[in-house]
């Protein structure tokens, strides 16, 4: 049954996949088709930079890096940790972009920053994610912890890890229904495909998260365990501390 299991896992990231890359060309369609495209003048085409990077970045690039030690299961645990470590840089980076196009397009429109709880959600999350990068490469990508000390701090990351990505998606969909209700003000003649979607992209951010969080808490789809990579990580780090996993 395990076997069987394992030989579902690509059929579940193919799925993944498919849900992310969707996401993100929903979202570069309904910024592009109803609010003009994409700019960086200060004005609302730079604003919808942001709605873009942030699902591109926090949510699929970041789920792809969730899924990094799923998906190369038999690979350098290494080489499976700076992918990891990469596809959450470039998620960062990405994020970045995403908030100083808000920021920037709200200071040059006299317009309030973080004034609603989208904002607030969303900040939080990215801090959080920053943190939890930093850490992340601290405890696994570089030697100086020791195999104790990543043992411990490995169920928080994963924990947490899970939890960021869910509240990822979580502002997103506040984000959505807050441009919605930014729409349905200025102009009601359009919502009603626009609303339909926005909530199409909504779910489907939804069924997203749910399918990345089942694929990572599946024991089956864990990476299997290397004896001389462990004891490897053991030899480089405190033999008399005890062994313990390093990566998830």
């Amino acid at each position: 049954m395990g076997w069987a299991g394992v030989r579902t896992l690509p059929w579940y990231v193919a799925g993944s996949q498919v849900l992310g890359v969707t996401c993100v060309v929903i979202t570069g369609v309904w910024m592009g088709h109803y609010y003009g495209g994409y700019a960086w003048d200060g004005s609302s085409q730079q604003f919808n930079v942001h709605p873009l990077c942030m699902v591109l970045g926090l949510v699929f690039l970041y789920g792809d890096g969730v899924l990094v030690y799923r998906v190369f299961r038999n690979e350098s645990k290494r080489s499976v940790k700076i992918l990891h470590a990469l596809l959450h840089m470039m998620a960062l980076i990405i994020s970045i972009v995403g908030l100083v196009a808000v920021f920037d397009y709200h200071n040059s429109s006299n317009i309030p920053n973080m004034y609603s709880l989208h904002s607030w959600c969303g900040m939080l999350t990215f801090v959080l994610f920053f943190l939890q990068w930093l850490l992340g490469l601290a405890f696994f990508l570089f030697p100086w912890a020791s195999t104790l000390l990543r043992s411990w701090y490995l169920p928080l990351h994963i924990f947490f890890g899970l939890v960021l990505l869910a509240m990822a998606v979580g502002s997103s969909l506040m984000g959505i229904t807050e441009k919605l209700l930014f729409s349905s003000q200025s102009s009601s003649s359009k919502l009603a495909p626009e609303a339909a979607l926005a909530n199409v992209l909504g779910l489907l951010l939804v069924c997203f998260v749910i399918l990345v969080g089942f694929v990572v808490s599946r024991e089956e789809f864990r990476r299997p365990p290397n004896p001389e990579e462990e004891a490897l990580s053991v030899h480089f780090n405190t033999l008399g501390e005890g062994s313990g996993p390093s990566s998830p």
